[in-house]
């Protein structure tokens, strides 16, 4: 089975994807505020100083109180002069109100764009650092995009570049989200290879992420993997994810579950509970997924 990419090749994918992420596709992320930096400012701090009275870390945590108090059109004005002044945590939280309509109409343009230059920007930031999530939350995001497209715009759907930007949070950023993605692309597409997608799905499932852990307990247990160990492992997972799931993912996760164990020896059905037990006694408040807002 393939390795997972190696530096001299992430930093290779880097460049690539930061040169094709620059690339003009809509209009720039500053024409998009409704007022320029020093107006936004201006109004922030309460009189009429100069633009560079409030810095962009300022202006996040005020954008940010205006948020959480529900003030969301206030909260606009302070995170637009941040991502202006290259604040990545204020484009990417930009992004994401863009792209679910919270606080602002949809519009996923705007969010693609926002996402594309914290993703163009910051590609090179250490994987440890403490804005690390959210960058690769923004080439998450991204490479969503690319599977789907965007309407009436010049992003069409192209799997070739999500898999290459997933494949770039997943191994650069070690990313779950990232990992259950590109596991999911080894099962969606033509050339299907239910290995790698077990090797992706396995990383994301040890980080805690749900979805990861039910789709690999599905893919362990459909027959294509040999062996009681893989069945035991399949199993396990959808026990862990079965445990673990909440509100609609509960009945499908629950009916996997069911199905694996019915078809289980008994042999197999106590070893995965046991397996189940240790791992949620050991990692019962581990929960891997997107950066949180």
């Amino acid at each position: 089975m393939m390795r997972i990419i190696g530096s001299g090749l992430v930093c290779a994918v880097a460049r690539t994807l930061v040169v094709a992420l620059v690339m003009p596709v809509a209009a720039p992320v500053a024409a998009l505020a409704q007022e320029t930096a020093a107006e936004a400012a201006a109004r922030l701090s309460g009189a009429a100083p100069a633009s560079q009275d409030l810095s962009p870390g300022e202006a996040l945590r005020v954008g940010t109180q205006f948020y959480y108090a529900g003030e969301k059109e206030r909260a606009l004005d302070s995170l637009r002069f941040a991502a202006e002044q290259g604040h990545p945590l204020a484009a990417w939280k930009l992004g994401r109100m863009y792209s679910r309509g919270d606080g602002v109409q949809e519009d996923d343009i705007k969010a693609f764009e926002y996402f594309r230059q914290v993703a163009s920007k910051y590609a090179d930031d250490s994987p440890t650092s403490p804005r690390a999530p959210f960058i690769a939350s923004a080439f998450v995001e991204l490479g969503s995009y690319y599977l789907t497209g965007i309407n009436n715009s010049a992003i069409q759907p192209n799997v070739a570049r999500a898999r290459e930007i997933f494949t770039y949070a997943a191994s650069y950023f070690g990313d779950a989200d990232a990992q259950f993605h590109l596991g999911m692309l080894y099962l969606d597409e033509q050339e299907r290879d239910p290995h790698m997608a077990a090797r992706w799905l396995k990383l994301a499932a040890q980080k805690g992420h749900l979805m990861a852990q039910a789709r690999l307990g599905e893919l362990l247990s459909n027959g294509e993997f040999r062996g009681v160990e893989n069945r035991t492992d399949g199993l396990m997972w959808l026990t862990v994810a079965q445990r673990r799931a909440q509100g609609a993912d509960a009945l499908w996760i629950g009916e996997a579950q069911e199905r694996s164990f019915g078809l289980a020896s008994e042999k197999v059905r106590r070893r995965a509970a046991a397996m189940a037990d240790s791992w949620l006694a050991k990692n019962g408040t581990l929960v891997a997924g997107a950066a949180t807002d």
